[in-house]
C-alpha cells in the first residue's frame, strides 16, 4: 500500500510528491488534466513570485537548475500609494545582497516539476482521472477514480486547488468572500530595461504590479502585469481592442519604461479570498489552495503553498523513516497546529490590506500614507518587512 495519494498534480501538488519522494515517501499523483494540458503556455498567462526562502525547496527537488535562466530576478521592491509622495523602498543590498526572489512564468514552473515527476520512481501518475469518491478508514484512505479504479493509501492530501473535490468529499467546508474585483494578467514589452525592481502601486481599482520578467526571445525587455480593477471597469477593459487596451494600460503603467506593448494574450481571474474550516480530517490533509485562497496583492500565495509542503513533506518524511503511520491523528494534528498561525496571519495581511488600499476615506488615506513612510523610515521594521517578503515567515520556516 502506498503511504501518501496526492489528488491535483499542479504546482503544489507536483512539489509536495517530489519533497516526499525526496525522503524516500512513495505517492500517487492524481491529477484530472493530461500532462499536456498542463504544460502547454497558454494554459493561463500568470506568473509565480518565487521569493527566495522557498525557492530553497525549488532547489531540493531538482527543479530549479531548469528554472534558473528563466527566471526574472527581483533586486527592489517599490511601493506607492496613488498620487502620493510617500513611498516605500526595499532594496536587496539591506538584506545581504542576493535577489529578493524571482519571478518564473507558471507554464515553464509546471514543465520543470512535471519532468521531474516523469523521472521519479517513487512517484506513480493517474492522469486526466477525476476523483469520484473518497473513504477515510481506521488504518487507510480509499479514492475513487472514473473509469473503476480505485487507490489505497495512508495518508491523503487535498492540493487541487480552491475547488477542491476531495475536500467537498471529506465534508470540510470552507469559507469565501469575493472581493468584486477581477485581475487582468498580461506580459508587456517595454523600450528600457527594469534593472529587477518590482513595482506594487495602490490605485483606484486595486493594487497594479509591474514584476520583471526576463527578456524575451528576440531580447526584449519584459515584465508580467497583474493589474487589479472593480469587476464592471475589468469587464469592459476587457471587451476593448488590442490598441485601446494598451492605451489604458499604458495610463496606470506610467513611461518610466518607456513605449510598451502587450505580449501574448490576456487573461482575467475573479479575486476572492478562501479558507478551510480545517486543514485536516481523518487520514487527510489540506495543502495550497484547496487549503488556503488569498488575494495576489503581496504576490504570496505560492510561497505560503511552499511552507505547507515543506512542513508537511517533513513530518510524513519524519514518519515513515521511523516506521510510524503517517496517517495518524496526533501527526495531522501537529501539521495543522504548525502551520494555520502562519496561514491565518497571511490571510488576514493580504485581506486586509486590499481594503485598506481600497478606501477613499481622508483619515484611513493619510494613516496608510504614514505608515508607508514609517516603514521606510524604520531600518529594522522595513528589515521584517523585507525578510518575511522574502518568505522567511513571521513565524520561522515551517
Amino acid at each position: 500500500m502506498l503511504e501518501t495519494a496526492i489528488v491535483g498534480g499542479g504546482l503544489a501538488g507536483a512539489s509536495l510528491a517530489l519533497a516526499l519522494a525526496r525522503q524516500g515517501v512513495a505517492s500517487a499523483l492524481i491529477e484530472r488534466q493530461s500532462p499536456g494540458q498542463l504544460r502547454a503556455e497558454e494554459t493561463d498567462g500568470r506568473t509565480t513570485a518565487l521569493a527566495a526562502g522557498p525557492r530553497g525547496l525549488m532547489e531540493a527537488i531538482g527543479v530549479w537548475e531548469t528554472l534558473a535562466t528563466h527566471a526574472g530576478a527581483i533586486t527592489d521592491i517599490r511601493v506607492s500609494d496613488r498620487g502620493s509622495a510617500m513611498k516605500l523602498h526595499f532594496d536587496h543590498r539591506d538584506v545581504g545582497g542576493e535577489p529578493m526572489g524571482h519571478i518564473v512564468e507558471n507554464y515553464r514552473l509546471r514543465r520543470a516539476l512535471l519532468d521531474r515527476v516523469a523521472s521519479e520512481p517513487l512517484i506513480q501518475c493517474y492522469w486526466e482521472c477525476a476523483l469520484t469518491g473518497f473513504e477515510a478508514g481506521a488504518t487507510h484512505v480509499r479514492l475513487m477514480l472514473d473509469g473503476s479504479q480505485v487507490i489505497e493509501a495512508r495518508l491523503a492530501v487535498a492540493a487541487d486547488g480552491r475547488g477542491s473535490a476531495l475536500r467537498r468529499f471529506a465534508g470540510i467546508g470552507v469559507r469565501a468572500v469575493d472581493y468584486k474585483q477581477t485581475a487582468i494578467v498580461c506580459c508587456v514589452a517595454h523600450a528600457f530595461p527594469h534593472e529587477g525592481i518590482a513595482h506594487e502601486r495602490f490605485l483606484d481599482g486595486g493594487p497594479f504590479a509591474i514584476l520583471p520578467m526576463t527578456d524575451g526571445p528576440a531580447g526584449e525587455h519584459r515584465s508580467s502585469v497583474v493589474w487589479t480593477e472593480r469587476r464592471p471597469l475589468a469587464e469592459h477593459l476587457l471587451t476593448l481592442d488590442r490598441p485601446a487596451l494598451e492605451r489604458e494600460l499604458a495610463r496606470r503603467f506610467g513611461d518610466f519604461l518607456g513605449a510598451l506593448s502587450i505580449q501574448g494574450g490576456t487573461w482575467s481571474y475573479p479575486l476572492s479570498v478562501t479558507a478551510a474550516t480545517r486543514l485536516t480530517g481523518p487520514r487527510l490533509a489540506l495543502a495550497g489552495e484547496a487549503a488556503h485562497g488569498m488575494h495576489p496583492i503581496a504576490g504570496q500565495g505560492f510561497n505560503v503553498s511552499v511552507r505547507d509542503i515543506e512542513c508537511l513533506s517533513g513530518v510524513v518524511g519524519k514518519a515513515v523513516s521511523l516506521g510510524q503511520d503517517p496517517g495518524a491523528d496526533t501527526l495531522l494534528r501537529g501539521y495543522a497546529k504548525r502551520r494555520w498561525p502562519d496561514i491565518a496571519a497571511m490571510l488576514a495581511a493580504t485581506d486586509g490590506l486590499n481594503r485598506l488600499f481600497m478606501t477613499d476615506l481622508p483619515p484611513l488615506t493619510l494613516g496608510r500614507r504614514l505608515g508607508i513612510a514609517a516603514i521606510d523610515r524604520i531600518p529594522p521594521l522595513k528589515r521584517r518587512f523585507q525578510q518575511h517578503a522574502m518568505g522567511l515567515g513571521l513565524f520561522g520556516k515551517a
